[in-house]
């Protein structure tokens, strides 16, 4: 039995991953292809183009890789078209793969997107376009329900699979003690995205800033964690460019969660990360930047005040934000300052983090087999066919 499945970033390979792991559990014979990172190929993924290709956010910055991507969803929808999957599940990564999902629903093979896109922050209007692409939604958190299901749109709730694999009462002794944290150093997690094009507007604001902490807090250490080769290596360049390598600065291989786990507060990008975070109990100071006709753009059409996950979800700025122009140095560094100033404040977020994470453990793995049951169960299993001039169809 065949499933086509995609991702577009870090995040949505994180994602990936669990639910392959659960659906194949069920059903040890599924086969999954399509577009995955490395966590979703771990769990025997066969990726038929680089996810990196995807990774790409913002509308002035798409531009330029536009013409690549549309190529790769015209090759992987005629693949899928002359060789259709019991089921096809987009992984987030809307603007992708909600017109794949689209051209597939319309020749008869069902589709599952997985992560409702922010329609409840921005662009509701998207509502229309979800209902014309998709069978059915699963959705991560309980308010998403109701507005698929008001929409007439089939839907499931299926919890967070981040929330059930972070212990509900964790420690961060054990995480200290795997980065080697002695004496008086106070870790601090800097997460600056999980794209190349995260970093080229995120890495010189967070070098800059753990500069000026350890400049304050000479028993500060940071602990960066970055996913892939590529993000590595230009934020290792930039540590150079910027002679800032005496900074006392890790570089970790991935090991996100290991960081927000041991660190006393966290600088985070605006994304997943910020829930993971809050999962961690690790008060944070959430920032992003973007080209400043994107922002302009995004900002015309946001319908809440808030703009990370942590403060969507609570519905109040429990975590401060510090976005575009406001997303400097020094307000990054003093907002970080607060918090570790602060015991009091920190104790009140990690129990408001706590009650947060007990309303998304939901038995995801479990939801999501009941909720797809009804594709699956009905396949008799099937041998994938190769992929015999999906290149030439790219190239097309």
């Amino acid at each position: 039995m065949r499933v086509a499945i995609v991702a577009g970033e870090a995040s949505g390979d994180l994602l990936g991953a669990a639910l392959i792991r659960a659906l194949k559990e069920r059903w040890p014979a599924l086969e999954f292809e399509g577009i995955a990172g490395p966590k979703m190929i771990g769990e025997g993924a066969r990726t038929l183009f680089p996810m990196e290709k995807l990774a790409v956010r913002g509308y002035v910055e798409v531009l330029k890789s536009l013409p690549e991507i549309l190529a790769i969803r015209r090759g992987l929808a005629a693949h899928l078209l002359a060789s259709p999957p019991a089921l096809f599940i987009g992984i987030d990564a809307p603007d992708f793969n909600l017109g794949l999902e689209a051209k597939l629903k319309a020749a008869g093979i069902p589709t599952v997107h997985y992560v409702s896109p922010s329609i409840w922050a921005w662009r509701p209007e998207r509502i229309h376009t979800i209902g014309r692409s998709v069978d059915r939604m699963l959705v991560m958190f309980p308010f998403e329900e109701a507005i698929y299901r008001d929409a007439g749109i089939g839907v499931d709730y299926v919890g967070h699979p981040l929330a059930d694999a972070m212990p509900l009462e964790p420690t961060a002794d054990d995480a200290r003690t795997q980065l080697r944290l002695v004496g008086g150093a106070v870790p601090v997690a800097l997460l600056p995205g999980s794209r190349v094009s995260e970093l080229e507007l995120h890495a010189d604001l967070v070098i800059e800033t753990a500069r000026r902490l350890a400049g304050r807090r000479p028993s500060l250490r940071f602990f960066v964690p970055l996913a892939t080769r590529e993000t590595r290596e230009y934020f290792e360049r930039r540590l150079y460019e910027l002679d800032a390598r005496e900074l006392p600065i890790t570089i970790l291989f991935g090991h996100a969660r290991l960081a927000l786990q041991a660190a006393e507060v966290a600088l985070v990008a605006s994304g997943t990360a910020t829930l993971e975070a809050a999962l961690a109990r690790c008060p944070m100071v959430v920032t992003y930047r973007v080209k400043p006709l994107t922002h302009w753009l995004v900002k015309r059409k946001a319908i809440l005040p808030w703009f990370s996950l942590p403060n969507v979800l609570c519905r109040e700025f429990v975590v401060p934000e510090l976005l575009q122009d406001d997303a400097t140095p020094e307000n990054l560094a003093q907002a970080l300052l607060n918090w570790l100033d602060n015991r009091v404040a920190r104790e009140r977020v990690r129990r408001r983090f706590e009650a947060l994470h007990r309303s998304l453990a939901a038995g995801h793995d479990a939801r999501v087999v009941q909720a797809l049951m009804p594709y699956l169960s009905a396949c008799e299993a099937s041998v994938p066919s190769p992929d015999a001039g999906l290149r030439a169809a790219v190239r097309g």
